[in-house]
């Protein structure tokens, strides 16, 4: 089987297993996660700190995608450091020369034009993906990579008053904490089908995403007219 078919099947499997995850970490369109907990059984409300919420929803999730992992004949090899790319590594068991990177990427929609959100960083283009044989701040080389996708969850943010975001809580209140993040929208597309020619971040060299979250969906970015080779020439 050619890399491009068995990047459409793992696209596909991937695409189908992101629909499912709303089920795994959410209740009634809210986050089941409510906060952090001490060894003398208090509940601290979580931060709505967009970092911290990406580390929670990541930890919260990376059974399942063990579990699917195994399913599809793959095995998942983690960043080795925190600020390689990309978060998780496919790698076929019949033939490990077949790799599939997928990073994990979190929003919020925007509270005043709720079609858009905020948008995500898609990785460097420094380094590692000018020159697409290095080995710096990534697992593998680029060009060893078959595909190269995001799964995206974009959610709602609760606007909690002082007092709930600093109320100490004990474990037999932990119904009444307040969910800070709900309506969850996950989704899976190549990264550079979402990528915006603006940069994602400050002064860091990171590719920006559109923010159109249908267009998101419809894996609808500003080089899907130009092409793939004008993305990574750009």
């Amino acid at each position: 089987m050619k890399n491009e078919e068995k990047k459409e099947i793992f696209k596909k499997q991937l695409k189908n297993f992101a629909k499912t995850l709303t089920d795994y970490i959410s209740n009634e369109d809210e986050w089941t996660i409510r906060g952090f907990i001490d060894i003398f059984k208090n509940v601290y409300t979580i931060s709505s700190d967009t970092k911290i919420i990406s580390k929670i929803l990541e930890l919260h999730l990376f059974s399942h995608f063990l579990s699917f992992a195994e399913n599809i004949g793959y095995h998942i090899e983690l960043a080795t450091y925190q600020n390689w790319y990309p978060d998780l590594t496919f790698i076929c068991k019949e033939n490990h020369n077949i790799k599939f990177a997928v990073d994990l990427k979190t929003t919020y929609r925007d509270e005043n034009y709720p079609d858009f959100c905020n948008g995500f960083t898609l990785g460097s283009h420094g380094e590692y993906f000018i020159n697409r044989s290095s080995s710096k701040n990534i697992q593998y080389p680029y060009d060893n990579y078959s595909g190269h996708f995001c799964l995206g969850i974009i959610y709602s943010r609760t606007i909690l008053n002082k007092n709930e975001e600093t109320h100490i809580y004990t474990i037999d209140e932990i119904e009444k904490i307040p969910a800070v993040i709900k309506n969850f929208l996950f989704f899976v597309e190549e990264k550079w089908k979402i990528a915006n020619d603006k940069g994602g971040s400050g002064n860091t060299a990171n590719i920006g995403s559109i923010q159109k979250i249908e267009d998101i969906l419809n894996g609808n970015g500003v080089f899907i007219k130009a092409g793939k080779e004008l993305f990574d020439d750009y």
